[in-house]
């Protein structure tokens, strides 16, 4: 099972309303992840700044001493924002060297996402529970994505629920299982990717944050893995500046789209873009198997 949604905003029309709507979208895949939920927001932030955003699994650990002792490992200020048992890390220090140091000396957590403008929350429970608990609806930017997770395969945890971030600003959402996945991380860890699931989607989420970390565009990087990644899957992907959606040849997995002059919806199953608005002025496909689709936020 499992609901992928995410939400692209072409013009800035929506801006102020992209929190709410992808909330209303999410909630229209509850029944096909009742288990956990996630989502990750663009809102084109500072920048000359960092966000980290890390998951705390101990509450014993103490915030900000370890927002201090980040300081002092990157040499630069690092502030701290506490969201129930999310923290985010912004600094105007190295953002890899960030995540990489909390993955390797800070017990307790799990790093969500890092990057400029992206920051990501995910919780077992009811994904309309999860997106109140984090306030997705007050949320602002330029795009989003969330997922509703069925655990079929794997137990149910809040580190093994989507959305996945391994590389600056680049997200994705799965909906279907890769075959070569425990090979493939091999390959990443040694072309230095980290990895702090099972989750087979972390590992699509690194290999195309390694593509883009070594100069591919992100067509390019959803071309190599049609021969790459072996499985079934429908992806949707955020970056820095724009949305991909990518399915396997087979294209077993459901998919919509949905685009107007403000923004391309993907989702699921259709009810969910059927609460945006100006719906009914929308050109709607089925996205085509092995095909990239991008979209790229105007310069």
């Amino acid at each position: 099972m499992c609901g992928i949604v995410g939400l692209f905003l072409k013009t800035p029309i929506y801006h102020e309303e992209l929190g709410r709507l992808t909330a209303v979208m999410l909630h229209e895949m509850r029944e096909r992840g009742p288990d956990s939920a996630g989502f990750a927001v663009y809102d084109q932030g500072d920048s000359e700044r960092t966000r980290i955003t890390v998951l705390v699994t101990d509450d014993s650990i103490n915030r900000r001493q370890t927002a201090d002792e980040l300081e002092a490992e990157l040499g630069a200020e690092v502030t701290l924002r506490e969201i129930h048992d999310h923290a985010v890390f912004e600094t105007t220090g190295d953002g890899r060297a960030a995540r990489q140091w909390l993955i390797d000396n800070v017990t307790g957590i799990d790093v969500l996402s890092y990057g400029q403008q992206i920051e990501l929350y995910k919780s077992v429970g009811d994904p309309d529970l999860v997106a109140s608990r984090y306030d997705l609806a007050s949320r602002r930017g330029t795009h989003a994505m969330a997922h509703t997770r069925m655990a079929t395969e794997s137990a149910v945890t809040t580190n093994g629920s989507h959305p996945f971030v391994t590389g600056a600003d680049t997200c994705l959402v799965h909906n279907g299982s890769l075959s070569n996945h425990n090979q493939l991380r091999e390959r990443l860890a040694q072309r230095g990717e980290s990895f702090q699931t099972e989750n087979d989607s972390e590992v699509a989420a690194g290999y195309l944050a390694w593509k883009l970390r070594t100069g591919d565009t992100i067509d390019g990087a959803l071309t190599s893995a049609l021969t790459d990644l072996d499985g079934f899957y429908t992806f949707a992907i955020g970056v820095k500046n724009g949305f991909a959606i990518l399915r396997d040849p087979i294209a077993c997995k459901p998919a919509v789209v949905a685009e107007t002059d403000d923004w391309v919806a993907m989702s699921s199953e259709f009810r969910a873009i059927a609460q945006l608005p100006d719906v009914s002025h929308a050109e709607i496909f089925e996205p085509e198997p092995s095909r990239v689709y991008s979209w790229s936020l105007a310069s």
